[in-house]
């Protein structure tokens, strides 16, 4: 494994799957990538696939905020909401001269999981929602696979700590981990960030 600065890295991979705890660097990276993808060609653009949505305040001001950074950061870089149907968003936008970010993966897993209402819903709704997500995650492992273009997927790291209380949150923390492992077969490069440093986990084939 190698670790060094962002800029260290060989350019973009087919496809890099980007792992990392809270303000780690995670985002940050993906913007490089996708400021490095500009670099390379004027035929390039980028589309950034935010599943994050707004239920507060908090929230609000959190999603403005990284909207004005990016805007400063990575000038030309698009953005386009999409909290559940990220598969077919990928397979809609990528194409040879656009690089995708998705970030990012908990939040679109959270929205599947733990949607508005749950907590309401009996047993036969909770498994029929478990097998709409099983669906939607096969969907988008494939729709990577098959991505004609690179695609930046970002994700969080958070089945290091303590085992949480509660049933759900530990079958969230299970869910999480595993949709990490697969998305981590499919991508060529995996990079762990850590304090804003990227250690490579996994690198393309030469």
């Amino acid at each position: 494994m190698n670790t060094g600065s962002a800029r260290a890295d060989p350019g973009v991979a087919r496809s890099e799957f980007i792992l990392g705890g809270q303000k780690s660097g995670k985002s940050r990276r993906a913007e490089l990538l996708a400021r490095d993808w500009f670099a390379q060609s004027p035929d390039h653009r980028a589309v950034l696939i935010a599943t994050g949505q707004a239920w507060d305040d908090e929230m609000r001001e959190r999603i403005a905020r990284h909207q004005r950074d990016r805007a400063e950061r990575v000038p030309g870089l698009q953005t386009l909401e999409e909290p559940h149907d990220v598969a077919t968003a990928v397979v809609r936008h990528s194409t040879a001269q656009t690089l995708l970010v998705v970030d990012c993966l908990t939040l679109w897993l959270t929205h599947w999981t733990m949607p508005v209402g749950a907590e309401s819903m009996n047993f036969e709704q909770k498994q029929a929602l478990a097998l709409d997500w099983q669906a939607q995650a096969a969907m988008f492992l494939e729709a990577i696979r098959q991505a004609p273009g690179p695609v930046v997927l970002v994700g969080n790291e958070i089945g290091l700590g303590v085992i949480p209380m509660g049933r759900e949150v530990r079958a969230f923390v299970d869910a999480l981990g595993t949709l990490n492992q697969q998305v981590a077969q499919v991508c060529p490069r995996v990079t762990l960030m850590a304090a804003g440093l990227p250690l490579i986990l996994k690198e393309p084939r030469p």
